[in-house]
C-alpha cells in the first residue's frame, strides 16, 4: 500500500491485452498514469479448467472470439511463462507491482517459478484446497483472495488451510460479486464488515473486487467499511473485442475512481488537533462579537 494514502488501487488487465505483449505493457503505463500501485493479468491452461466438451465447444458469444472453438480462444488469449515474467520485470522497472490470478494446477506451478510479489486466488478456486496449500506452502509474497460464490463453510476452509501454514498475515480478503456487472441491489458490501470483525486481527488487510458499473460509489464506501485494496477491471477500450472490455474502466474512469478514492480517503480522518485552524478565525469571530455569558 502507498505510504501517503490508505488504498491501493489495482488494476485487472486480466485477458484484456487481447494476447498481444505490447498492448499489454502500454496497459500496465496507461495504469500507472491512472494511480494504480499494482497491475494484474491471469494465468491458465485451458485444457486443464475446462472439460472437454467445452474446450471443443464454439464460444457462446462469438463476436467476442480469438479462436475458432472455446478451448482455442482462450489458448490465444495466453501468455507464456517467459512472458509473464517480462511483464514482470517491466513492472518492476516502471515502479509497478505485477500480480496474476491463476486457474490450475499447471498455472499455479506457472506463476510461482517466477516468484511475484503477488498471486491471486480468484473466485473460481477458493476451494480448491490442494491448490491453496500448494501455495501456501511454496509462496512467499502476498496471498491476494476472492470470495465470490463462496458459502461460510468453504470460506472458513480456506482460512483453516491459510491459518496451518502461518499465511493469514500475508493474505488479503477480497469481498466480491461474481456478476459481470453487479448491480446495486447485489453489491453486499456490508459483508466486508463481516470479514472485518472475524479476520480483521488475522489478515494483512481487506479488499474489494468489484463488477459494477458507472459509478464509484461502491468503491469508495468499500474504502470507508475497511477496504484498502481496490481492484478494478482495466479497458484500452470498452467497445473492443473480448467479453470483460464492457464492465472495465478505461483510462478516463481509473483516473476518476483514484481521484473520488483519494477524496475519500481525505475525508476519512480523525481531527488532528482539538481545534482545527480553519476553525480558528471563526472561533475568534465568536469570542470577540458574542455577548459575554454571566451568572
Amino acid at each position: 500500500m502507498d505510504s501517503k494514502k490508505n488504498y491501493t488501487l489495482i488494476s485487472e488487465i486480466g485477458c484484456n491485452h487481447q494476447g498481444d505483449l505490447q498492448i499489454a505493457k502500454k496497459m500496465m503505463i496507461d495504469a500507472l498514469n491512472c494511480g494504480c500501485q499494482i497491475v494484474k493479468f491471469q494465468k491458465r491452461t485451458p485444457k486443464l479448467q475446462f472439460s472437454e466438451e467445452k474446450y471443443n465447444s464454439p464460444h457462446p458469444t462469438p463476436e467476442n472470439a480469438f479462436g475458432k472453438t472455446y478451448g482455442e480462444h482462450r489458448e490465444n488469449l495466453e501468455f507464456s511463462v517467459t512472458q509473464h515474467k517480462e511483464l514482470m520485470l517491466f513492472a518492476k522497472e516502471n515502479g509497478l507491482e505485477y500480480s496474476c490470478s491463476i486457474f490450475d494446477s499447471q498455472s499455479t506451478e506457472d506463476i510461482l517459478s517466477i516468484q511475484p510479489e503477488h498471486i491471486k486466488i480468484p473466485s473460481p478456486i477458493n476451494h480448491r484446497a490442494d491448490i491453496i496449500e500448494h501455495i501456501a506452502k511454496n509462496f512467499n509474497g502476498i496471498i491476494h483472495v476472492s470470495l465470490g460464490m463462496t458459502t461460510h463453510e468453504e470460506e472458513r476452509n480456506l482460512i483453516n488451510i491459510l491459518e496451518k501454514y502461518n499465511k493469514l498475515q500475508d493474505t488479503i480478503l477480497y469481498h466480491c460479486v461474481s456478476a459481470y456487472p453487479t448491480e446495486d441491489k447485489d453489491a453486499s458490501l456490508l459483508e466486508i464488515t463481516r470479514l472485518k470483525n472475524l479476520y480483521g486481527n488475522k489478515i494483512k488487510a481487506l479488499g474489494l473486487s468489484a463488477h459494477h458499473i458507472n459509478s464509484y460509489l461502491p468503491d469508495c464506501i468499500a474504502l470507508t467499511l475497511g477496504a484498502n485494496y481496490i481492484e478494478r477491471h482495466f479497458t484500452f477500450d470498452k467497445a473492443a473485442k473480448g467479453s470483460d472490455h464492457k464492465i472495465s474502466l478505461n483510462v478516463e474512469e481509473m483516473k476518476n475512481l483514484n481521484a473520488e478514492l483519494k477524496k475519500t480517503s481525505q475525508l476519512l480522518n480523525f481531527k488532528q488537533k482539538e481545534i482545527l485552524d480553519c476553525e480558528q478565525k471563526t472561533r475568534q469571530f465568536h469570542k470577540d462579537n458574542f455577548l459575554k455569558v454571566t451568572k
